[in-house]
């Protein structure tokens, strides 16, 4: 047990999940913009707005979420010269950011999209009653409300984001999880079993209090009707 204990501090397993985190971080802030704002579009009054929301959420929905973080790297980076930091590494884990947000955006539209729902129509109509235009009256009386409803939704979003952080060796980003999972297990096959324990308990921490933080912040920030 001391030697597999030497191993973890060896492959730097709790940098590898820091990592992770930060990579979960700043794909949820990204997403969650950009989300918001094809949220908008999906229930603006303009056709056209409409049109692209909807084409967003259908195009990067079902697109495997390894084809956009290859592209991201053969593509955007390789072919288009899309670099967004000049030290090597670092380019590769905000391209891996970019990807994981442009996938995961679709997914918080649609949560807010649910909470939108869960907003009275006769909510929209007070506010067009006083004269407010739509983006007034999202920004102050649709959307503060859409929040509330989907909470629980976006919780489920950020988790899957938070597992989906595994992906990002595919952008080439050498420091996660997986890629030390794999490097730990090619060269110490002794302790298989022990290492799959020591990655999945791992993340297990991870995305146990995010729904349980939901799940209480839904309920207790439910609007009531």
């Amino acid at each position: 047990m001391e030697e597999y204990f030497e191993i973890i501090r060896q492959y730097d397993v709790l940098g590898a999940f820091w990592v992770n985190i930060q990579l979960a971080f700043w794909s949820a802030l990204l997403a969650l913009a950009l989300g918001s704002v094809l949220a908008l579009f999906r229930i603006s009054p303009i056709g056209s707005l409409q049109w692209a929301g909807s084409a967003y959420v259908a195009v990067f929905r079902n697109m495997p979420l390894t084809v956009i973080m290859v592209f991201m790297v053969l593509g955007a980076w390789s072919q288009l010269d899309f670099t967004l930091s000049q030290d090597f590494n670092v380019n590769f884990f905000w391209l891996a950011v970019v990807g994981l947000s442009v996938y995961h955006a679709a997914f918080v539209c649609e949560a807010i999209r649910s909470g939108v729902n869960t907003v009275p129509v006769g909510q929209a109509e007070a506010a067009r009653s006083i004269g407010l235009s739509f983006l007034p009256a999202a920004r102050i009386v649709i959307l503060p409300q859409a929040f509330r409803g989907a909470i629980a939704p976006l919780g489920n979003v950020l988790i899957a984001l938070i597992k989906n952080t595994t992906v990002a060796a595919a952008a080439s980003v050498a420091t996660e999880t997986s890629s030390v999972m794999k490097t730990m297990i090619e060269f110490r096959p002794d302790y298989i079993y022990a290492i799959f324990f020591t990655f999945a308990i791992g993340y297990v921490i991870l995305v146990t209090p995010v729904g349980l933080l939901t799940t209480s912040l839904s309920r207790r920030l439910a609007v009531t009707r």
